[in-house]
């Protein structure tokens, strides 16, 4: 079937649009698509290597720049202090910033500032396309997403439940799911409305 010119056009530009916007996130309970990036440090990482040597993982998405990033790494120790609170099981917690070049807190050398100035205890993984981001479908910095050594997603969203950009939240969410998993226990709460900068993708 062939389209009016000016509806072809119209289609095309949709499409572009589309591929530049990240998909739905993964869902509690969908298999965490597999991916292998590199940190700051030129060391790679790669998913399902982890899940092989039996670790639950926790993704963090991040952006030095971004208020609500500062707000729980600098103001707050939220995801440090979380990290140190589970590291008895194996807990592996990767940053990754899919903020595209020229963008706010993308690039090397800022990221490799900030995991010095925020005192990080685990990597920042650069992410420069967002193949990795809109896998996921990571909307925020912070959008935050536990994964099982089995490979199931069982939390998504929010690290905690307050949305400003200072103020510490009463409920940490994901210290919650990795509370639920060191006990054997389902997560009760296993997806959130992350909040956040938006990603800065690619146009």
């Amino acid at each position: 079937m062939q389209y009016p010119a000016t509806l072809t056009i119209r289609l095309a530009v949709l499409a572009v649009v589309l591929a530049a916007v990240p998909a739905l996130a993964i869902a509690p309970g969908a298999k965490a698509p597999d991916f292998t990036l590199t940190d700051t440090n030129g060391q790679d990482h790669t998913l399902s290597t982890y899940l092989a040597q039996g670790k639950t993982v926790v993704l963090e998405w991040f952006n030095p720049d971004c208020p609500f990033i500062v707000k729980h790494h600098k103001h707050h120790r939220t995801m440090d202090e979380t990290f140190a609170r589970f590291g008895d099981l194996g807990l592996v917690w990767l940053a990754i910033n899919s903020g595209a070049p020229g963008l706010q807190g993308h690039g090397l050398e800022r990221n490799l500032k900030a995991h010095e100035e925020f005192a990080m205890t685990f990597p920042i993984l650069l992410d420069a396309a967002g193949q990795v981001g809109k896998l996921y479908g990571a909307k925020t910095s912070p959008h935050m997403f536990v994964i099982t050594p089995d490979g199931t997603v069982v939390y998504n969203g929010a690290i905690d439940d307050d949305r400003s950009a200072m103020q510490l939240g009463k409920t940490n969410h994901v210290a919650d799911a990795l509370a639920a998993l060191a006990a054997g226990e389902p997560v009760a709460v296993a997806e959130t409305r992350p909040y956040g900068c938006s990603v800065k993708y690619a146009d």
